[in-house]
């Protein structure tokens, strides 16, 4: 406690001047992610106080970040369209797979896991970070151009008749849920059917005109409709706060040209009393739990999501311990990722329960926090009051922002987030993998992959499958390598320093292998074909194993396969300096003392040599 104490005035300019810096973020955040201003509010002030409170970072701010919320999106667009359209009916849900993300980054914090989420390839990390620059950056367009699809009537009108048929369906689906037969009872089909209204039809429309602009080819799709209906207030809107983001920050950096850009266009629409288009009202006083949360929370529910909230968990992980390396570098102090992450995801639990956006660790926020003063947690948590205080005294003017500002602000953080040093590494990466003619870099072929499948399909399978290239490459890279050092083949071998002198005339009857480095999956086919390549002649196999020190299961099967056809051919085999791991996993299936008994296992090859010269028989003589 005294340590928390210990730097007040630091932490308070620093957690001031951080918050100040999250409250357009958060905003902004909040809008693209479908939920509105204030889920990014809230996740902002609980997540920042309680990450800062639990983690293992002292100078770390958290909050909603671009990557957390490129993903949180395309899990509300999903849940949301599987509830009809209905955001109410689909914010438990939303709600629970948030909440599931959040217990498991507690999960694994206390496992331990938080050591080992930095092994995570590098062309995975930046193909998924430019894609998520990429899709704020083409999601803005359109709000950005003061374009809004539900909006335009002549766009709507040609989904009313899908509506319709959805309508349709709906009600077919309540009558065979209350065991109506739809056959044999037309007459309530054709009541209920009377019941719908025009504005039900146009709602469902707009639902379904609202889903296919949705995302980046959705936006792509409509952009030309866009350009034709351009509000041009609204993009001057947006080009100013772009405009003032980027040039104030040639002016000065002590004064966030983010916050700069919100407030000069907000007051410049407002004082003028310009016609624009405001975001959604930020509801006033203390933010209310969601107790809907309590009966969605089961495993039928959330069942289908826990792939999703398991990438949010990890996505999350990733974004704040990536953050902490960050912070220690500047503070020359070190982070305890596994409470970091628990600290994490204790954030986004409480956040969950009061509707607020999940987030992760901030890098530009706590940069600013640590230049600020900031050096206890106090300040996370000072910063996320502050950001308590705005929603209590200052929501309904925060409310009037318009939409078109956030927009602004949403495109210079997609351009910001993309990974421009992986960008630039392209051309110059070594080539290391060819198709026939072609060679190119495993690397960024990984990277382009999460990339496009990122942007146009989905974040959570890109993900995946860039982890699974990226394995799987590796392995290859690996066995490769290893194969060049390892030897397995029965090729003529000099003899080792110790079988110098070996007599003559048992050369024909004794064959010496020699295994240099691991016996693994890369290099099995080779070891394989040792038990068809020994010499006719030969009555014992000697097989030394000074130089291998590790065996796989591959290896390992490899092995007993070998031992099996010498044994049909009444060949005996002897074994030579076994080490730990070999040994242990050969007794794991019994080979020894099974094929190989302990009197044929020996410390040395002069303890060998003897055992050969009173065993083994000239047949020459």
């Amino acid at each position: 406690m005294k340590k928390l104490f210990s730097n007040i005035k630091g932490d308070a300019f620093g957690g001031i001047t951080a918050g100040i810096v999250a409250l357009p973020l958060a905003l902004a955040f909040g809008v693209s992610s479908g939920l509105g201003p204030s889920a990014g509010l809230y996740g902002a002030i609980f997540i920042s106080f309680f990450a800062a409170l639990f983690g293992g970072t002292s100078t770390q701010i958290s909050g909603p970040t671009a990557p957390m919320t490129a993903v949180s999106m395309v899990v509300i667009a999903g849940i949301i369209a599987v509830n009809d359209g209905d955001v109410n009916k689909a914010m438990p849900v939303i709600l629970s797979v948030f909440l599931l993300a959040g217990l498991m980054q507690v999960g694994l914090g206390i496992l331990g896991l938080g050591k080992y989420i930095r092994y995570i390839p590098y062309p995975v990390v930046s193909g998924f970070m430019t894609a998520i620059g990429v899709i704020i950056l083409i999601t803005q367009i359109l709000p950005s151009l003061g374009y809004y699809p539900k909006e335009d009537e002549q766009f709507v009108e040609q989904f009313k008749p899908q509506a319709e048929e959805i309508i349709l369906e709906n009600i077919l689906k309540e009558e065979a849920g209350e065991g109506i037969l739809v056959l044999e009872n037309f007459k309530e089909t054709i009541n209920r059917a009377e019941k719908i209204s025009d504005d039900d039809i146009l709602r469902e429309s707009k639902t379904l005109a609202g889903t296919e602009a949705s995302g980046v080819l959705g936006a792509i799709k409509v952009l030309p409709r866009a350009l034709k209906n351009i509000n041009w207030l609204e993009l001057a809107l947006a080009l100013g706060t772009i405009f003032i983001i980027y040039g104030f920050k040639r002016i000065t950096k002590v004064v966030p040209s983010t916050l700069v850009a919100l407030i000069v266009m907000s007051g410049i629409a407002i004082g003028f009393g310009l016609n624009y288009r405001p975001i959604e009202e930020i509801p006033s006083g203390l933010p209310i739990p969601n107790l809907e949360i309590f009966t969605t929370f089961k495993l039928s529910s959330i069942t289908p999501y826990i792939f999703t909230a398991l990438t949010l968990a990890l996505l999350g992980a990733i974004d704040s311990l990536l953050t902490s390396v960050v912070a220690d570098n500047m503070t020359k102090t070190k982070h305890k990722p596994n409470k970091e992450l628990v600290g994490q995801g204790i954030g986004n639990s409480i956040a969950a329960f009061f509707g607020g956006l999940p987030g992760a660790g901030a890098t530009i926020r706590t940069v600013v926090n640590i230049t600020s003063g900031g050096k206890t947690k106090l300040s996370g948590m000072i910063a996320g009051v502050l950001l308590f205080v705005i929603l209590l005294g200052l929501g309904p003017i925060a409310s009037k922002i318009p939409a078109a500002v956030l927009a602004g602000i949403l495109v210079t953080v997609g351009i910001g987030v993309m990974d421009y040093k992986g960008l630039k590494a392209i051309p110059n990466l070594p080539r290391d993998v060819s198709i026939g003619p072609i060679k190119f870099s495993m690397e960024v072929v990984i990277m382009l992959t999460v990339l496009i499948l990122s942007t146009f399909w989905n974040l959570v399978y890109a993900v995946g499958i860039g982890l699974v290239i990226a394995s799987l490459m590796f392995m290859k890279k690996i066995g490769d390598l290893t194969a060049e050092r390892s030897d397995v083949k029965t090729l003529k071998e000099e003899a080792w320093e110790d079988e110098v002198g070996f007599p003559e005339n048992l050369k024909e009857e004794v064959f010496i292998k020699h295994i240099k480095g691991p016996l693994f999956f890369g290099s099995t086919s080779d070891f394989q074909q040792l038990a068809t390549q020994i010499p006719d002649t030969a009555k014992t196999v000697v097989i030394r194993f000074d130089r291998m020190q590790y065996m796989d299961q591959s290896g390992l099967y490899a092995l007993e396969d070998m031992l099996l056809d010498l044994r049909k051919k009444g060949i005996d085999f002897l074994f030579v300096d076994l080490l730990p791991q070999p040994r242990y996993m050969m007794e794991r299936i019994d080979i020894i003392p099974d094929f190989v008994p302990e009197e044929h296992i020996f410390t040395t090859f002069k303890e060998c040599m003897k055992w050969i010269k009173e065993n083994v028989q000239d047949t020459n003589t």
